[in-house]
């Protein structure tokens, strides 16, 4: 089958417009939300993620004094505070309240999680 060069432009053109939209498509791999289910606020999270203690005096997290660890994924928080020690990621200071598998309370950096946290209530 032989086209004219006109069709050859066209179909040229067309081809080049869809790869422009596949492209721009946004990427599927974009984390979901934190859900809520059960009185509590679920997340995907790093397994064996460190939870480190809240300051007694201004509630901030300690980012070098480990309480625990969170070893189930997804696990339950509280809530999250955009005010703590710089973490980095998409939340560069966001911290979220949690009860490490041993019992301790306390932040687990939002690194460690894989969900996004916007979802949660500020503490």
């Amino acid at each position: 089958m032989k086209f004219s060069k006109r069709t050859l432009t066209a179909l040229t053109a067309a081809a080049a417009f869809s790869a422009a939209l596949t492209a721009a498509a946004p990427s599927s791999s974009a984390a979901s939300g934190c859900w809520y289910s059960g009185g509590e606020w679920w997340c995907n999270n790093v397994r064996g993620a460190a939870v480190y203690e809240p300051s007694e005096t201004n509630g901030y997290p300690h980012a070098d004094v480990v309480v625990g660890y969170m070893y189930s994924n997804p696990s339950w928080f509280r809530c999250r505070r955009d005010d703590g020690p710089y973490v980095g990621g998409p939340h560069p200071n966001r911290w979220v309240f949690t009860e490490a598998d041993n019992g301790e309370w306390g932040y687990m950096k939002d690194t460690s999680i894989s969900s996004e946290t916007n979802p949660l209530p500020v503490c």
